[in-house]
């Protein structure tokens, strides 16, 4: 719900969900002040009074309030920031006008509210369904001396206890602007003293959560790699220093854009936090010229007052419902198997017929022809671009391929790497200027690959009609989209040197045209994202493919802290997770074949091995798991996900529970890690069940026992055997009537 009020000569708006409240004013002289975010507030309320001006010293104040030294723009608390006019703090907008100044300074001009969801211009963003509409407050701001104007966009999704922003900036006047520093969001939090949990890692090590309390030291975060990174991801959490799974104040701030970002925090001298987020201004200017506009990615926000659970589970149930689109948002998708740790390059027709026949055998749904399929692909080291089928090395067409899968009864998936090119290609040799590369220079090479540049209409019109032929020429039902290297060496032969700051932002937009068209022309396609892995794996990725690679790195236990980390803020039903062989092809590590599933359950399921090594036992194993994964898919993929340890605290397990959101059912599962002679019990505590329900537990199929919700929750599950490091076990809890 959006309300205004207007006392005396400002402007109070208040946004409320169920659970929180987000209030700011447009004060007297047009300066758009933000005064509280958080738990719920009463409709009457109006939080004014929390702000407290003083002179500060060597705090500058604005022309409009003439002799009022207490007025600063340096330590109000504000929604807009803007660079060059008073305020020293790190700037939302930055603006280079055409006589060479750099000034920034918004006021109030109107604003309107719109029933329905916002949309923003060629990315991205939340959408209304049947089941969830929201509501969208636009304030417009001025720049005090040029014809540049402002929309901040404040999206509401009341029972979804989520709150969206964005910001869009139009160049009204004759003079050309350019635009150096435009970030989706600033906000200024008074009297809150948090933590910052961010998302780190590496390839094949990905998003792992670090803490650290916000002090006067800037806590930055970020990406210039092109994309939004394995290193860093595009999500955030503002906490309480003692918050926890279950209790406390949290924030969380997820970025729906698969570029360059930024994401920041710091104390100011008032000990005010100041937060933002959006593109990152490295490398970024953009040319505006009269009447031309730039529009930035949409922050999805959200609150809880009891704890990450609560938070992850806003997140987890506005992503799977108004990001994910089309026909396996919720249908049930298919258990695959990837051939590529099973052959990498050296497959051929009946090698992939074999793997498909021994799949197809144990329950396995669909075949996943993987690198190496087309031009001249023997390695990493050409071919890319080419996107011609080697028929010589399949031994037959893909259509002849894809339709001996289907009479096994299987689906047939194909491998793509559309964004990148290889210099020893055709299309390199035909398009040499269709590269990322800067004259004059030798190219930085990543898996000795070059990146072709999106930005150019010519080039994605070329992609989609390669794409088009392959997928329209074989029964195709499903896509792996791959980026295997950070993106450099800007540089495009059709944008003037007056548009190469644009370049890293148009490229994302040209990567998202080209998914938006190809969804198009085949709206029943899924695709899985993936980046090596998960160095893609973003809220903006989600609205074209509903299950991202999690990560390259398939070792269970190394999966176990990737997983984790990801649940903060993506649903399960978008983790790409399989079971692959041992020792693993990363790690080393033999991790048990069943551990390895019930690892893998906790996400969109599949294999990565060559089934003909693995056992006569293992091979049951298999269809046991094929079984289980239909058999809780819909807890997996619709129910609630709760964390049941920490990596803080985690000893000896880890352990994870999806609950039914009737609570109806639930399944726990849990993984030994540690293991020690003499071992004292293994015991868990669930979360999520009704406490004024009785539940059946059943433990290894043969154990069970019945107690109430409050009981499994207050007093946990003793697991009624010695579990060895790395077993598994997964707990079923069913309803007692």
């Amino acid at each position: 719900m959006i309300s205004v009020k207007k006392i005396a000569d400002e402007l109070l708006f208040t946004l409320s969900t169920n659970n929180s409240s987000y209030q700011m004013k447009a004060d007297q002289y047009g300066v758009l002040l933000h005064l509280f975010y958080g738990k719920k507030l009463n409709d009457a309320d109006d939080l004014s009074s929390l702000i407290f001006m003083t002179d500060m010293g060597f705090c500058g104040n604005p022309a409009c309030v003439g002799k009022n030294r207490i007025y600063s723009l340096d330590n109000l608390p504000q929604e807009v920031s803007g660079f060059g006019t008073g305020d020293y703090r790190d700037s939302m907008v930055a603006l280079l006008h055409e006589d060479g100044s750099r000034a920034a300074e918004f006021r109030f001009d109107s604003y309107e509210i719109l029933d329905g969801s916002y949309k923003v211009d060629g990315m991205p963003a939340l959408y209304d369904t049947s089941v969830t509409k929201g509501e969208t407050l636009i304030i417009t701001m001025r720049e005090v001396a040029s014809e540049v104007w402002l929309k901040l966009y404040y999206g509401v999704y009341e029972k979804e206890n989520i709150i969206t922003r964005a910001a869009k900036i139009i160049n009204k006047g004759q003079r050309n602007i350019t635009v150096e520093r435009l970030l989706s969001m600033n906000l200024d939090m008074m009297f809150f003293d948090p933590d910052m949990i961010y998302f780190t890692g590496r390839h094949a090590f990905e998003r792992a959560p670090e803490r650290v309390p916000v002090k006067h030291a800037k806590i930055e975060v970020g990406s210039v790699r092109g994309t939004s990174s394995h290193q860093y991801n595009p999500s955030f959490i503002l906490c309480d220093h003692n918050a926890n799974e279950e209790f406390g104040n949290c924030y969380g701030f997820c970025l729906a854009y698969s570029g360059n970002f930024i994401a920041a925090a710091q104390k100011d001298q008032k000990n005010q936090v100041r937060v933002q987020m959006g593109i990152h201004p490295n490398g970024f200017s953009y040319l505006l010229n009269q009447d031309e506009e730039l529009m930035t990615p949409q922050v999805i926000m959200s609150f809880s007052d009891s704890g990450f659970t609560t938070l992850s589970q806003q997140y987890h149930d506005i992503l799977r419902e108004n990001m994910c689109r089309g026909k396996y948002k919720h249908e049930k998708r298919p258990v695959l198997i990837n051939n590529w740790e099973a052959t990498y390059f050296d497959f051929n027709g009946e090698k992939l017929i074999h793997i498909a026949k021994q799949a197809s055998e144990l329950g396995i749904e669909m075949l996943v022809l993987d690198d190496g399929w087309f031009g001249k692909r023997d390695d990493d080291f050409s071919g890319l671009g080419d996107w011609f089928v080697n028929e010589k090395k399949l031994e037959g067409t893909l259509k002849q391929l894809g339709e001996s899968v289907n009479a096994m009864g299987m689906k047939f998936g194909l491998w793509f790497e559309p964004e990148m090119i290889s210099e020893d290609s055709d299309l390199y040799r035909e398009h040499p200027e269709w590269a990322l590369a800067i004259p004059g220079r030798e190219p930085n090479r990543g898996r000795y690959q070059l990146t072709l540049d999106m930005s150019r209409a010519d080039v994605r019109d070329y992609l989609l009609g390669r794409m088009t032929d392959i997928l329209s020429s074989a029964p195709i039902m499903y896509v792996k989209w791959d980026l295997n290297r950070s993106i450099c060496d800007m540089y495009s032969h059709v944008s003037g040197k007056e548009h190469s700051g644009e370049l890293y932002h148009k490229y994302v937009l040209g990567v998202y045209d080209l998914l938006e068209r190809l969804l198009k022309r085949f709206p029943d396609l899924l695709i899985e994202g993936c980046s090596g892995g998960g160095g893609r794996f973003d809220a903006g990725m989600l609205y074209y493919s509903p299950q991202i690679w999690c990560s390259d790195n398939t070792d269970a236990i190394n999966r176990l802290t990737i997983q984790y980390g990801t649940s903060f803020f993506y649903p399960i039903s978008s983790v790409g997770s399989h079971v692959s062989a041992c020792p693993n092809h990363q790690t080393g590590r033999t991790v048990p074949f069943q551990t390895r599933g019930d690892v893998a359950m906790a996400g969109s399921f599949g294999y990565e091995l060559d089934l003909g090594k693995i056992s006569e036992e293992e091979k049951e194993q298999v269809k046991k798991q094929v079984d289980r994964f239909h058999a809780f898919y819909n807890l997996t993929h619709e129910g609630d996900y709760y964390r049941l340890t920490t990596l803080e605290n985690n000893d000896s397990c880890m352990a994870w529970a999806f609950v039914a959101k009737d609570k109806s059912e639930a399944m726990l599962t849990l993984v030994k890690t540690q293991s020690e002679g003499n071992p004292v019990p293994t015991h868990v505590f669930m979360k999520g069940l009704d406490p004024d329900k009785n539940y059946k537990c059943i433990i290894k199929d043969d154990t069970s026992v019945i107690n109430s919700g409050s009981a499994f929750v207050n007093a946990g599950i003793t697991i009624p055997s010695v579990m060895m490091q790395y077993e598994s076990v997964i707990i079923r809890f069913e309803e007692a009537l």
